[in-house]
């Protein structure tokens, strides 16, 4: 009876498109809605070069291209965007109205109590981001703390605001945005003296009249596609396929100048390697 059992398994493990993984995930309830549907309907900020949308409606940029690789690799269409403010795309996720989220929404642990989380996508420090000549000479939460009369903006609900507010720097401070163009423009404008956020979230910051000044004593950020936690199975033949691209290359490749400490990103395949705390 075994001897018969696991010939049979060899036979289908033998089979042309057969995998355990593919198996397993034939009647997850995300895939067959998509299946059926026959699009991917992911929220998205924008954030180039990683993600945005062009003028005529296309999604866009280095995220944008790893996130179809993978839906390549799973057989499924590429993504359709839905452009998200920040602090909607968990509600967003849970009314149903996308599928996943792209990478942007940091790793907490507070948001692994709602999400599960792909592989980690990214890794980075805050910055500040300040004018030129960085009049106030700002390099770090910490300056800004050391200042009460020096405002710093950042982006509503984001990890940014908790780590400020829990490093000193008080309420009153603080100019709230809704997205990273917004958060650059409160400092170009005069609003802001500092926009803090990830260090590599405003690409050639000086041909946007910035400055940035990376506080490495902030903690390391990390990405990864969120998806709802009754979707844990779509996430895990997700991450499937992104730990290929990450082994064979492809995924260095497409960072390939971006200043990504590569080696460190290579080495975590699943979101508990940096938060044990998330599944």
């Amino acid at each position: 009876m075994c001897r018969m059992k696991f010939s049979w398994l060899i036979l289908l493990l033998a089979l042309p498109g057969f995998s355990p993984s593919a198996h397993a995930g034939a009647d997850d309830a995300l895939l067959t809605s998509i299946r059926k549907t026959g699009e991917v309907k992911v929220a998205m900020g924008s954030a180039p070069p990683w993600m945005f949308v062009s003028p005529t409606g296309e999604p866009k940029g280095i995220t944008v291209d790893l996130m179809n690789k993978v839906l390549k690799g799973m057989g499924l269409p590429t993504l359709t965007p839905v452009l998200t403010a920040w602090d909607a795309m968990i509600p967003a996720l849970q009314a149903r109205q996308v599928d996943f989220v792209a990478p942007g929404l940091n790793v907490t642990e507070e948001r692994c109590k709602v999400l599960v989380y792909s592989a980690p996508t990214f890794i980075m420090h805050d910055a500040l981001y300040v004018l030129p000549d960085n009049p106030r000479q700002l390099a770090s939460y910490a300056d800004v703390a050391r200042n009460p009369d020096v405002k710093l903006a950042v982006v509503t609900a984001s990890t940014q605001q908790a780590y400020a507010l829990s490093h000193g720097i008080k309420p009153e401070q603080l100019v709230r945005v809704t997205d990273i163009q917004a958060g650059a423009a409160t400092v170009t404008g005069g609003r802001a003296n500092a926009f803090a956020v990830g260090q590599f979230s405003i690409a050639d910051p000086e041909q946007k009249g910035l400055h940035r000044e990376v506080d490495s004593q902030s903690p390391i950020s990390v990405l990864g596609v969120a998806f709802r936690k009754e979707d844990v199975r779509f996430r895990d033949a997700f991450n499937e396929q992104l730990n290929l691209l990450r082994g064979n290359g492809v995924m260095k490749e497409l960072y390939a100048g971006k200043g990504i400490d590569w080696d460190t990103l290579a080495r975590l395949t699943k979101v508990s390697d940096v938060m044990p705390s998330c599944e």
